[in-house]
């Protein structure tokens, strides 16, 4: 018997016949030990790849060409090919990927498209389950409260029943002891005459007897009897259905299951080779970022010298709503036509403003301490704050506010999350019970994709990143080229690659979600840019404060 190819035996060397040998070549399907390894690999008319045996299935065989280990994976078709595969026509102009990139293109996916959706839906799951506790909580009092306004007004019948009985009784009662009086008065009398005529029978005075007259038919007219009957009381009956059904109405609740959908943004990878007949299998560098950003607009609004511009936020990708050292906040288009313009309730300066996903304009009001929100052109105020001012707001993606706030004094900061007009969340301290942020200035905010907040603290010269439940990821102080003195950031934004982009005095940094610098927007001719913003397709808006335009920006492919 052939003890290679008995399926009861144990693996064996090929050339040997040594039992569980250590090492497979993927190219010739043959077993081999540490001692044959040499004499395999002499056959230099073959090819061999030579791999440890247990990671002989790691390995993929093309199936075009079975001698082949599939070394690349084509980005276009999405399967794993061998290299002749990959110079051929039928992958022409593709890009591919080896091993080891397409580990970190999975890995990078993962960690911040996949992990991130994953954990705004956990969020938006466990603010649900919040915000119906509440709901129901506020449905418990509602029924509860509508219970003790009936018991009131079962209490005031019962009552207002007793009050016309107690009535009735009186009425009755003094016709009753009115009589009743009388009665006794007249019995007085006869007891009276009774005892005299007793007496006058006794004495033998003929005078007395003839002065007598007689009284009797007086009191032969009896006091007529009064005939009082009491009233009745006659419950009407109610049915318990219909105490229920009169009660009130509890509306049915409702389950209904809403599929996510997933958008793959492309990911970065630190190289991916392009293979065809005319590239002789030469490698790119694929960069979603590009080399030189471009002004592609640039908006003239009337916040220049006196009324600088501090803050800009997208309507939508025609329209920007801006807002400066004046009481009116104005809508432009990318032509620079100013569309319309809302004056502040209370006449000061808008903080800062932001934008609901219905097109409703958020602003925050620093001296009259309140955020208020802009329907049409109708002005509610949200939220109003005692010893605390709003500075900046935005909106997050569970539509909860977060608000950057400063005490009365400026000895304190922190950010506060409101879910309405509710408090959800304060952010302020870290883990040893130290400010996250400096007590002085403005605080630009923004949540990322992947839920962390980001501020923007100029006097603290840094950019503090938590993570949803407030716990400190980073600080950035700049790059490490530069010295934290020169860093000094303003506004503050994030795309849908979860990257941030700090406003720094005539320059745009942009980091990565981990706080990794990867490089400067610095050659947009940018004067002092102040607040930032970026629409749907990524484009950077720039505020330029003394200036007072906005500038329009590509900066990614």
């Amino acid at each position: 018997m052939d003890r290679q190819h008995c399926v009861q035996d144990v693996l064996r060397c090929h050339l040997c016949d040594t039992p569980h040998p250590s090492l497979h070549c993927d190219i010739c399907a043959e077993y081999l030990c540490e001692a044959c390894k040499g004499e395999h690999l002499s056959d230099l008319l073959k090819e061999h790849e030579v791999l440890p045996f247990r990671g002989r299935e790691s390995t993929i065989k093309c199936p075009k060409h079975s001698s082949k280990i599939c070394e690349r994976y084509c980005i276009q078709c999405a399967i794993h090919v061998c290299v002749e595969c990959a110079s051929s026509k039928e992958h022409r102009r593709h890009e591919f990927l080896d091993k080891k990139d397409f580990l970190h293109r999975d890995l990078q996916e993962l960690e911040n498209q996949i992990l991130s959706k994953y954990q705004e839906i956990a969020y938006k799951n466990s603010d649900q389950i919040a915000k119906l506790k509440k709901s129901y909580k506020d449905i418990k009092a509602a029924i509860n409260n509508h219970g003790e306004e009936l018991h009131r007004e079962i209490d005031s019948v019962v009552k207002k029943f007793t009050s016309n009985l107690n009535e009735m009784e009186s009425q009755c009662l003094d016709k009753l002891m009115s009589q009743e009086n009388e009665i006794t008065r007249k019995m007085s009398k006869i007891t009276q005459m009774i005892a005299y005529l007793r007496k006058l029978l006794t004495l033998n005075d003929d005078s007395l007897v003839s002065a007598y007259k007689s009284r009797n038919a007086e009191y032969r007219t009896l006091p007529s009897t009064l005939i009082v009957s009491s009233p009745s009381f006659t419950p009407k009956k109610i049915k318990k259905e219909q105490i229920y059904q009169e009660f009130g109405f509890l509306s049915a609740f409702s389950i209904k299951k809403e599929e996510q959908k997933y958008q793959q943004f492309p990911i970065p990878t630190k190289e991916v080779n392009t293979m065809d007949s005319s590239h002789d299998h030469s490698s790119e560098v694929h960069r979603p970022l590009i080399a030189v950003s471009k002004v592609i607009a640039e908006i003239n609004t009337e916040y220049a010298l006196y009324k600088e511009l501090r803050s800009v936020s997208c309507m939508n990708d025609e329209e920007i709503w801006t807002c400066g050292n004046d009481n009116k906040m104005k809508l432009y288009n990318l032509q620079g036509k100013l569309i319309k313009s809302i004056q502040t309730k209370s006449g000061n300066f808008p903080n800062d403003i932001t934008m609901t996903r219905k097109g409703d304009l958020i602003y925050s009001d620093y001296n009259d301490r309140t955020v208020n929100i802009v329907k049409k052109r109708h002005i509610e105020t949200v939220i109003r704050l005692r010893g605390w001012m709003p500075t900046n707001v935005c909106l997050t993606s569970s539509d909860d506010l977060l608000i950057a706030m400063v005490s009365d004094r400026d000895k304190q900061t922190r950010v506060v999350r409101y879910s309405g007009s509710t408090e959800k969340q304060r952010i302020q301290y870290n883990d040893k019970e130290q400010p996250l942020y400096s007590p002085y200035g403005e605080k630009f905010i923004r949540e990322n994709k992947n839920l962390d907040i980001c501020v923007s603290d100029f006097y603290a010269k840094a950019v503090v990143v938590v993570n949803r439940e407030g716990k400190l990821k980073f600080t950035y102080s700049g790059p490490p080229s530069t010295s934290k003195k020169s860093f000094k950031p303003y506004g503050i934004a994030t795309d849908c690659w979860s990257r941030i982009l700090i406003a720094d005095s005539h320059t745009i940094h942009i980091l990565d979600q981990g706080g990794q610098f990867l490089c400067f927007i610095n050659n947009c001719h940018l004067d002092w840019p102040y607040g930032l913003c970026v629409d749907t397709n990524d484009n950077l808006y720039v505020a330029e404060y003394f200036e007072g335009k906005v500038k329009k920006i590509q900066y990614k492919t």
